[in-house]
């Protein structure tokens, strides 16, 4: 499930999450009726964590549905990375 399309995949038609026109994909699973976005990345930099919050309000705006959690798994991320991390509403795991 995801972006309520195409396999997790959808057309980003006004540039909101790369700042241009273009396919995004995010990876979605539901645990106890919680809608949770997922983005597992080998190095998170703060720029990655706002990309990931972008895709998560395409995906609201895309199927009308707030997640309730955003997450990011990765085994390595920068001090500024975890800090947006905080300001922004993600949960970050790196002790992968």
């Amino acid at each position: 499930m995801g972006l309520g399309l195409r396999g997790g995949r959808a057309y980003d038609e006004a540039g909101m999450v790369f700042g241009y026109p273009s396919e995004v994909e995010v990876d979605v699973t539901i645990s106890d009726e919680k809608l949770i976005l997922i983005e597992v990345l080998s190095h998170v930099r703060a720029s990655d964590v706002l990309q990931f919050r972008r895709k998560a309000e395409l995906y609201e705006k895309k199927t009308g549905r707030s997640p309730d959690r955003l997450i990011i798994v990765t085994p390595y991320i920068d001090e500024k990375a975890l800090e947006a991390a905080k300001q922004l509403g993600v949960e970050a795991y790196t002790k992968v």
